[in-house]
């Protein structure tokens, strides 16, 4: 018997004991169906949580060519095991591309290459702390970064947040009562609530961090998706201090099934990332895709694919805005985003997100609740809402059947 195996969303959870068999019959080919995506986009339903892009705004044509230039080449050097810190190249091209858009210099040895964000914040999580240490986290936070935190059994404290990001009177209060392994903060178009943290704000908190001998690991995913005003240098750049350690990926700019990311610090913890026992043992990560990437950087495609979702993107603000606005009106309350992928929204003080959620999914919309993004299980009247996947009629659909949800309650 033959069997062709062909590719289907099909569920979160789903399994090889679980995937589903067609048999075709004549000519003996059965097909198995097997899911390929992290998230299952239900064509029915219009999900406000799907934190990442559309199948529409994925480069396809442009990594296509990419690969095309690179493998035409008859150095097979991306096919063996990588340089610890990354393909120098690729950290070259990296640097210039970054120089430009953060209109700050970027040194290349000052640059580590990682399996995106998430994976260079579990290694900082191994490197750098120990079972039961104390990290401070904003309040809210990226809620998916908690359960790295969770897997390294490390105790989370919030800190509070107001309009403009961390709340510094707050953190100073905390660092008298506790000295963290390091804070963790979103400090550009923060996930979730888009706020940006003021360059003063910024220059206090890298004080902060020397005076107290904590590190800061600053997640910058969102940095370089800002549709107004040009943000304040990112955190990345006060790297010289040697308490700061700037995340940074391709996830956001150009594709997350890449999985292709940087860490930004001093020299001493470049050598520190990379003579973990990790890049030991398996190399440089991810050199095959970086190689891949660093042709798009060097002919300039990267620079016009980000033109391009910062046009995208910034008119799908407009429109979520303008339907939120039309639907909802005095009901909830919101500032309108500078940037990143997220609306974070106040909910009337009775209405719980959670509760909201599960009726939600009879009028065929999701979301984020607000009290995932919590680390001590507040906000429960807060949803996150993404422009990142949905095209603009859909987004205005979304907004009317998060309206019947709510009137249903």
């Amino acid at each position: 018997m033959i069997v062709a195996i062909v590719y289907r969303r099909h569920g979160k959870n789903s399994s090889l004991e679980n995937c589903e068999y067609q048999y075709l019959g004549h000519n003996n080919v059965m097909q198995t169906h097997f899911q390929t995506t992290q998230s299952h986009a239900n064509p029915d339903v219009i999900d406000f949580g799907a934190g990442h892009p559309g199948d529409a705004l994925l480069p396809r044509t442009l990594m296509h060519a990419a690969a095309a230039q690179r493998l035409a080449q008859p150095d097979a050097s991306l096919l063996q095991y990588g340089l610890e810190q990354g393909d120098g190249y690729f950290r070259h091209a990296l640097a210039a591309f970054l120089s430009r858009r953060y209109a700050a210099p970027v040194d290349m040895d000052h640059l580590f290459v990682s399996s995106g964000a998430s994976q260079a914040l579990d290694l900082i999580c191994t490197l750098y702390t120990q079972p039961g240490d104390a990290i401070f986290v904003e309040e809210p936070t990226y809620f998916l970064a908690l359960r790295i935190f969770a897997d390294h059994r490390l105790r989370v404290i919030p800190i509070a947040t107001d309009a403009q990001g961390l709340d510094i009177d707050a953190l100073e209060a905390a660092l008298k009562k506790q000295r963290p392994a390091f804070l963790y903060i979103i400090p550009t178009h923060q996930n979730p609530s888009g706020a940006t943290l003021p360059l003063a704000r910024r220059q206090r908190l890298v004080e902060l961090s020397t005076q107290h001998n904590f590190l800061i690991v600053a997640d910058e995913v969102y940095h370089l998706l800002s549709y107004a005003a040009s943000p304040p240098p990112p955190l990345a750049a006060f790297a010289d201090s040697g308490t700061v350690l700037g995340l940074g990926s391709f996830s956001k700019i150009l594709a997350p099934g890449l999985r292709l990311g940087w860490v930004q610090a001093a020299p001493q913890h470049m050598t520190r990332l990379y003579t973990s026992g990790l890049l030991d043992s398996g190399g440089g990560l991810n050199p095959f895709t970086s190689a891949l990437v660093r042709v798009a950087l060097e002919e300039g495609w990267e620079d016009a694919h980000l033109d391009e979702l910062l046009a995208v993107y910034r008119q799908r603000i407009a429109v979520l805005d303008a339907a939120l606005q039309a639907e909802l009106g005095d009901t909830v309350r919101y500032a309108t985003p500078t940037g990143g992928y997220f609306f974070w929204l106040r909910l009337p003080d009775a209405l719980d997100g959670e509760t909201l959620l599960q009726r939600a999914a009879a009028h065929k919309v999701g979301f984020r609740p607000g009290v995932r993004f919590s680390g001590c299980g507040g906000l429960r009247n807060y949803l996150r809402l993404s422009f990142a996947f949905y095209a603009e009629e859909q987004l205005r659909e979304g907004v009317r059947r998060l309206r019947a949800a709510m009137q249903s309650l």
